[in-house]
């Protein structure tokens, strides 16, 4: 064989060794993920410039964040943890890095919790562009800047080409409950409004439109939005929240079956109160899908005592993310662990939770 130009035996030749891998700046590549020096590259070159701030720039093993002026007396702590797998990554009005942002955020705030701080962890596919990567993080920077939120801390792991799809992202939230605040999925009390914070099945219809599934074109764009602040508007007006909840994955339906059996009470809805764009409604109706069934990544529904109702839409719709807030129904003790529609014609039908897998994972 041939090295460095001259004929040598393999046997009496020089020892070969590994050579030092070359830099890549277009892919990632297993390197990335080895904890070596281009381990240190991609920290330094993609995610320290765009998710920067002290606490993460330390570079420990792990984070320790001010608890103070963070934390006041008689504040509890919220703590949630996520994984999110979407296709495709990126689509009309989000990416999966502000979903991932956005979908941990919401989870602290549907607890009354104000959020802080974010940890993230990235499965990345060989051969992912940079790039990508990139817009990625800048998405999640952007979204933590709206949220109020910092990263302050992470991981990255490279998997072989074909065993992920482009990136998955799991994160990890920690948000202050503020002293006072009871708010639970085993909270709502017979008597509350049930209120909705917008148009619901926009972020299902956009991401299958994104993939090509639709047989026709749609203007549709996902909802994805942090509502910390929407959920910080309610709680200024001193109603008692007795519930909030965002209905991701399995839509309303499932947000509604949840809270009832946890609460064990029922929950009526006004079908023609029930906010729908007419364009998820022709997917629905094209595709045989229901839109209560369809992921939200931006809306919310809270349980608040009657004679509060009027005062926390009020609240609602002067957020941005809560303009097209309405109520769509009301909370009676029977029958318990029920969700019921009472139908534009007159009767009622159960509401229950999606049988099996309605339609392609996005979330």
């Amino acid at each position: 064989m041939t090295v460095n130009g001259n004929e040598k035996e393999q046997a009496g030749g020089p020892e070969l060794t590994c050579p030092m891998p070359l830099t890549h700046h277009d892919q990632i590549t297993l390197g990335h993920g080895s904890g070596g020096k281009l381990t240190a590259e991609l920290i330094e070159h993609v995610f320290y410039p765009i998710l920067g701030n002290p606490t993460l720039l330390r570079g420990d093993d792990a984070a320790i964040p001010p608890l103070r002026p963070a934390l006041e007396e008689g504040d509890s702590l919220a703590v949630t943890t996520d994984a999110h797998i979407v296709r495709p990554l990126f689509f009309p009005g989000g990416d999966i890095g502000r979903l991932a942002i956005c979908g941990t955020v919401n989870d602290l705030a549907m607890v009354g919790a104000r959020p802080l701080w974010i940890t993230a962890s990235f499965i990345l596919e060989e051969g992912f562009a940079t790039a990508d990567l990139e817009r990625i993080v800048r998405s999640m920077r952007q979204a933590a800047d709206e949220s109020d939120v910092i990263v302050v801390a992470g991981d990255t792991k490279v998997a072989e080409h074909g065993q992920v799809d482009g990136v998955y992202i799991s994160t990890t939230g920690v948000g202050r409950v503020p002293s006072g605040r009871q708010t639970s999925g085993s909270n709502a009390r017979a008597g509350d409004a049930v209120l909705l914070s917008g148009t619901i099945g926009d972020h299902g219809i956009a991401v299958l439109a994104a993939r090509g599934e639709l047989a026709f074109n749609t203007e549709i764009v996902s909802d994805i939005a942090p509502l910390s602040g929407l959920v910080e508007a309610i709680y200024a007006t001193g109603a008692e929240v007795h519930t909030l909840r965002d209905p991701t994955r399995g839509g309303v339906a499932v947000t509604l079956n949840e809270i009832a059996r946890q609460s064990e009470v029922a929950v009526v809805l006004t079908e023609e109160q029930i906010p729908v764009r007419e364009e998820v409604e022709g997917a629905c109706e094209l595709l045989g899908f229901d839109p209560l069934h369809l992921a939200n990544e931006g809306k919310l529904v809270a349980f608040v005592p009657e004679e509060s109702a009027s005062t926390v839409l009020d609240a609602m719709r002067r957020n941005d993310y809560g303009r097209d807030a309405c109520r769509i129904g009301r909370v009676e003790a029977e029958p318990g662990g029920r969700v019921l529609m009472e139908t534009g014609i007159g009767g009622t039908r159960i509401v229950d939770m999606p049988a099996g897998e309605l339609l392609p994972r996005i979330c």
